[in-house]
C-alpha cells in the first residue's frame, strides 16, 4: 500500500509515519514529489491494521497497491526516475543512444567503433564480452579481455560503457571495467543474477524476456530494486510471436504501457527486435515517437564479417545516417540528441 501525505506535509509528520511502519518490521520507501510526499509500504500490511494511519496528522489517504511489483510501481514513485550512467542521464531531456558491436571481437574493432559512434552522436558504448548464444558452437565472447578493451575505449572517448553479464563471475569481472550492467533477455528471470546485479549498485539495463509479459518484466526489475539499487533501465527488444518475417516482434506499445505503470526509464533495441538492418531506422523512429527514453543500436565496422548478429548491425555510415534522421524528430518532441 501507499500512504499519500497532504501537500506540504511537515517533515516530522512524515518521519513519524515512517517510524511506525518500520517498528512493525515493514519497509518504508519515501518518494518526495514537488508538493506531495508518498510513503510506500513493503511487507505484510496486516501488521498495520490496528494503527489507523489515516487519522494521523498530515496523512491525506491510504491507497492499496494490487500489483505484485511495488518499488518499480509508478504509484510508489510518481516522479520519473532518472538513471545516471557515467556522465549520461537516461530518462531526462536527452534521448540516449547506446551503440556498438554485438560482440567484442578485437581491440581495434571496439576502439574504431567507439570513435565512430561518438562522432555520430552516440552517448554510451555497448559491447558484448559474454555472449549467451543459441548454439554452444557459436562465438561466446572474449570475456575479461573484451572488458579491458571497453575500459580503454572509455578512456579514449569519454563514452560510458555497458556490457551484458551472464553469471556471478561475469559480474565480478565486469564491475572493474564498466559503468552499467546489462541483463539479457534469456536471463530476465534468472532471479539470483538479478539480485547479484542489484547488489553492485551499478546501473542495470534489464531486457525484456523472449516471451515475458510486462508485469513479469516489472517483477524482474523489482528483484534488482529490492537489493537497494533503484538505477534500473528497461529495454524492449522484441518478443517471440508466430510471425517469422522479423527476428522478433517489436512491441512498441510496451513503451506507453511502461510509462503508465512504472517510473523507470525505457529504451528500445530495434536491432534485436527486427534482426534486419534495413528495418532498424523505421523502428527507431517509431520508438522515439512512442516516447522511448533512448535506443540501443548494433554497429560494426564491417557487418558482413561480424562474428555475431551481422545481418542486423549497421555500418558506421548507416549509423551516422540514422542519427541524422532521428535528430529532427527528437527535437520536434522537445528533447535533445
Amino acid at each position: 500500500m501507499i500512504i499519500v501525505m497532504k501537500p506540504n506535509a511537515k517533515p516530522e509528520s512524515i518521519q513519524k509515519i515512517k517510524a511506525i511502519i518500520e517498528e512493525r518490521g515493514l519497509n518504508a520507501h519515501i518518494s518526495d514529489g514537488h508538493e506531495v510526499t508518498i510513503i510506500g509500504v513493503v511487507g505484510d500490511k496486516s501488521k498495520l491494521v490496528d494503527q489507523n494511519l489515516e487519522i494521523y496528522e498530515d496523512v491525506d489517504k491510504i491507497v492499496s497497491v494490487t500489483e505484485s511489483y511495488k518499488l518499480a510501481n509508478k504509484k510508489f514513485h510518481p516522479e520519473p526516475t532518472k538513471v545516471k550512467v557515467g556522465n549520461v542521464i537516461i530518462g531526462g531531456d536527452t534521448t540516449v543512444i547506446m551503440s556498438g558491436p554485438c560482440a567484442i571481437e578485437s581491440r581495434k574493432q571496439l576502439l574504431d567503433t567507439a570513435h565512430a559512434i561518438k562522432k555520430a552522436g552516440a552517448h554510451i558504448l555497448r559491447g558484448g564480452a559474454y555472449k549467451p548464444r543459441t548454439s554452444p558452437y557459436a562465438f561466446q565472447g572474449l570475456e575479461e579481455e573484451g572488458l579491458s578493451y571497453m575500459k580503454e575505449a572509455r578512456e579514449e572517448t569519454g563514452l560510458p560503457v555497458i556490457c551484458e553479464v551472464t553469471s556471478l563471475n561475469a559480474i565480478e569481472a565486469a564491475i572493474k571495467y564498466v559503468d552499467m550492467l546489462q541483463i539479457g533477455a534469456r536471463n530476465m528471470q534468472n532471479f539470483y543474477l538479478l539480485k547479484e546485479a542489484g547488489k553492485t549498485g551499478l546501473p542495470v539495463l534489464l531486457k525484456r524476456g523472449l516471451s515475458a509479459t510486462i508485469d513479469e518484466w516489472l517483477n524482474a526489475a523489482e528483484y534488482i530494486i529490492a537489493e537497494g539499487n533503484p538505477n534500473v533501465v528497461l529495454c524492449e527488444r522484441g518478443i517471440r510471436t508466430f510471425e517469422t518475417a522479423t527476428r522478433n516482434t517489436l512491441d512498441i506499445s510496451a513503451v506507453p504501457v511502461i510509462k503508465s505503470k512504472s517510473h523507470l526509464p525505457i529504451i528500445v533495441d530495434p536491432s534485436h527486435a527486427t534482426g534486419v538492418r534495413s528495418y532498424v531506422k523505421s523502428m527507431s523512429m517509431a520508438a522515439i515517437a512512442a516516447g522511448a527514453d533512448g535506443l540501443m543500436i548494433e554497429t560494426h565496422p564491417d557487418p558482413s564479417i561480424a562474428l555475431s548478429d551481422g545481418p542486423q548491425s549497421l555500418s558506421f555510415e548507416q549509423f551516422e545516417d540514422l542519427t541524422s534522421t532521428l535528430k529532427p524528430l527528437i527535437n520536434l518532441l522537445g528533447k535533445n540528441l
